[in-house]
């Protein structure tokens, strides 16, 4: 199984108590921890401010970062979990992928899902339609990347977007195209589009919800005349690990404590325990086909939970 971090950005008080002037060394030095430590991916979230709740926090922002840590490493690949749709026109955004693939070396993965943080949308100025919308604005969107990356002069003519005779030079170095990752667990809509489209799919389940995103995957395959071991299935989730059980509360206090989150929280994560623990569990999904672990370390900026779960690379 592949295994991917994030950076600190913010988005989730992962930066608390970090001076503004000290906050971009400690983002370089988490990725340049994870690139050093053998980790196949750094990843980022697509927000703009902090969750659970608005603060004056800083979020920092997610194509900027993807444009930085390009220059910044020189082997580990490079996602987003995952680029909301709405925020960026998807001929502009895929001109912006596309570059920052040559910029990386051909390092990019392309995650994209519909929206959903309704009270982001609402502070910035962007439409919140329904989801039925912004699911067929989803499908606008993949078919304009594919088309994009893949012919000199795109054209389509979507309800919501439209393109004619795009020119996308630079052309992405990954032929044909950096890998797609359609986000969202959504059963009747999402998984159909990751079936039609996507190269990847991303869920935040445990083992059980795994195996039934699996099968309803599959289930769309069939129908779409795809091809079900194509697409990769993966999971994104929360990684705390202890090497005690006091080791493990200490860091969960401080976890909550930083981020309003309850521990009891944490503690319904398939991955959130002692070592032996989340060990097995990671091989249990790797048991049901998962293939790559997209892991969202809370303590990386002081804890060690980054250093154990290298041992499972």
């Amino acid at each position: 199984m592949k295994i991917g971090a994030f950076i600190p950005q913010g988005w989730r008080m992962d930066l608390s108590g970090i001076s503004l002037e000290n906050q971009w060394e400690t983002i370089l030095q988490s990725a340049d921890k994870i690139e050093s430590l053998g980790y196949e991916s750094i990843w980022v979230y697509d927000h703009f401010h902090t969750v659970p709740t608005p603060t004056q926090d800083p979020t920092y922002e997610c194509w900027s970062l993807m444009a930085a840590l390009s220059q910044r490493t020189s082997k580990v690949r490079l996602g987003q979990m995952c680029t909301c749709n709405s925020y960026r026109n998807p001929s502009y955004l895929t001109k912006v992928a596309s570059t920052i693939d040559v910029m990386s070396g051909g390092r990019l993965e392309y995650a994209i899902g519909a929206g959903w943080y309704d009270q982001e949308y609402a502070a910035y100025g962007y439409n919140y339609p329904s989801a039925g919308i912004r699911l067929k604005m989803l499908e606008e969107s993949l078919i304009i990347y594919k088309k994009m990356t893949t012919e000199d002069l795109a054209t389509f003519k979507g309800e919501h977007y439209e393109i004619n005779e795009a020119i996308n030079q630079p052309k992405p170095l990954q032929r044909p195209h950096p890998p797609l990752w359609v986000c969202g667990g959504g059963e009747k809509v999402t998984l159909k589009l990751l079936a039609k489209y996507g190269d990847y799919g991303n869920w935040d389940v445990d083992v059980e919800g795994f195996i039934n995103k699996s099968e309803i995957l599959k289930q769309h395959c069939d129908k779409e005349n795809r091809n079900y071991e194509d697409i990769g299935r993966t999971l994104h989730t929360n990684v705390i690990i202890g090497n005690d059980q006091s080791d493990l509360n200490n860091k969960l206090e401080k976890i909550s404590n930083d981020t309003g989150i309850p521990k009891d929280i944490y503690l319904k994560k398939p991955l959130v325990g002692l070592k032996n623990e989340v060990f097995d569990k990671i091989d249990e999904f790797e048991s049901h086909g998962c293939v790559y672990l997209i892991s969202y370390i809370a303590d990386i900026v002081w804890g060690d939970t980054l250093d154990i779960l290298k041992e499972k690379l």
